[in-house]
């Protein structure tokens, strides 16, 4: 499977960082551990690391970082 879009976002309510998979209608969201200052080649790998958790394909072509 390939997610159409992802989203990685930093969540003050958890102090950690969001990634926010999409795939057609589905969203799925996972939180993951890196510090809030993390490079964005620090966020790229957790992304791509999560997406390939979740059983698509590691390639992230549409990934958007929000800080």
């Amino acid at each position: 499977m390939h997610a159409d879009r992802v989203e990685v976002s930093w969540d003050s309510s958890r102090s950690n960082w969001l990634v926010r998979i999409v795939s057609g209608e589905e969203v799925i969201r996972r939180h993951c551990k890196a510090p809030k200052d993390a490079d964005e080649q620090t966020l790229r790998s957790v992304a791509k690391k999560t997406v390939q958790e979740e059983g698509y394909e590691p390639d992230v072509a549409e990934l958007t970082i929000r800080r």
